[in-house]
């Protein structure tokens, strides 16, 4: 079973996967940076400011006006938190973007680098050996 474990772990696609994990987490902090601290600032301020994570409604219990919806919960009382819930989506939105136009853009340059790096192709070839061969044997029959 130890053989079969060593196996495993010394294939390519372990020590793969382990690296896109790696890298998946470094770059998941960078996108929710990039997504927090950039992008969702210039929507608010395109549409006015209106930040939809603390918008709810008190299903049961007392809340009062005007309260975040964390001091709403705390409260014990029964929200139905439909501002979080857009901004979830809105997040999973503009991320999946991102995520997309990067992708594409290394698509780019590796695409730009493949071709830079392809071989020129090479000149047509001449008559084979045979076929010289050929062509100085039927010129000795003529003469």
């Amino acid at each position: 079973m130890l053989n079969e474990f060593k196996t495993f772990i010394a294939r390519g696609n372990v020590l793969d996967m382990a690296v896109g994990i790696i890298i998946g987490a470094a770059f998941t902090a960078i996108v929710t940076s990039l997504v927090g601290d950039l992008i969702n600032p210039i929507i608010g301020l395109v549409i006015g400011g209106i930040d939809f994570s603390n918008m709810y409604v008190v299903l049961s219990g007392d809340v009062p006006p005007g309260a975040s919806l964390e001091a709403a919960r705390e409260s014990g009382a029964a929200v139905f938190a439909y501002g979080a819930f857009l901004m979830a989506v809105l997040n999973f939105l503009i991320i999946a973007w991102v995520v997309f136009l990067l992708v594409k853009g290394v698509n780019r340059a590796k695409d730009s680098v493949m071709r830079a790096e392809a071989p020129a192709p090479e000149a047509p070839a001449g008559p084979t050996q045979e076929e010289l061969l050929a062509e100085i044997r039927d010129l000795l029959r003529v003469r």
